[in-house]
């Protein structure tokens, strides 16, 4: 690989530590009881309220209807997702140091495959959440459930939520974009030395 490759490997790899400064996703709430808005962000290892009261406001509003409190204890991806950014972090590093052109294709192949993942392991959360409701709510509406949308709004009841990817997620996108350009760049200059 040549050193700007090198350098660009890298920088992707840095990138990804993005995912510990900002939120990955954003879950925003509208309702008519609260104007102001509520969201939820939800990091690598934690989530939290937009609002410093959200959360808890969260919370008490899905008693009544039989949901389960969001608790970061008990959701052990927020342990082990941040050991695998920090070990892709590395990794990437790895590849830049050695400069394998190839590892950078496996690289981006492990990290459209942990996407897809979580992904999918963001919805079966969702589709528990909602559906798995207490029959002992004092709310109860038949043939209701609450599943947040993974991606786009959804109205439940008189709430509108909307979920959508956060900067974190920009930081891995832009991560995987470098990668990819580097590869192609690589692929490119091994084509043109033949």
């Amino acid at each position: 690989m040549t050193k700007r490759s090198k350098y660009l490997v890298a920088l992707a790899s840095i990138l990804l530590l993005g995912t510990f400064i900002s939120p990955i996703w954003k879950i925003d709430i509208e309702a008519p009881q609260y104007p102001e808005g509520m969201g939820l962000y939800i990091w690598i290892n934690k989530i939290t309220g937009e609002g410093p009261n959200d959360l808890n406001t969260l919370n008490g509003l899905n008693h009544y209807i039989g949901m389960r409190i969001i608790d970061e204890n008990s959701i052990p991806e927020l342990t082990y997702m941040p050991m695998i950014i920090i070990f892709m972090a590395f990794a990437g590093l790895l590849i830049a140091w050695k400069g394998n052109k190839n590892a950078v294709l496996i690289f981006i192949i492990v990290m459209i495959l942990l996407g897809i993942a979580g992904i999918y392991d963001f919805y079966i959360w969702e589709y528990d959440y909602g559906h798995n409701l207490d029959p002992n709510a004092p709310i109860k509406v038949p043939g209701m459930s609450y599943q947040p949308p993974l991606l786009g709004s959804k109205q439940l009841l008189n709430i509108n939520a909307t979920s959508l990817p956060w900067i974190g997620s920009l930081f891995i996108g832009v991560s995987m974009l470098i990668m990819a350009v580097t590869y192609f760049f690589e692929l490119k200059a091994a084509r043109s030395t033949k």
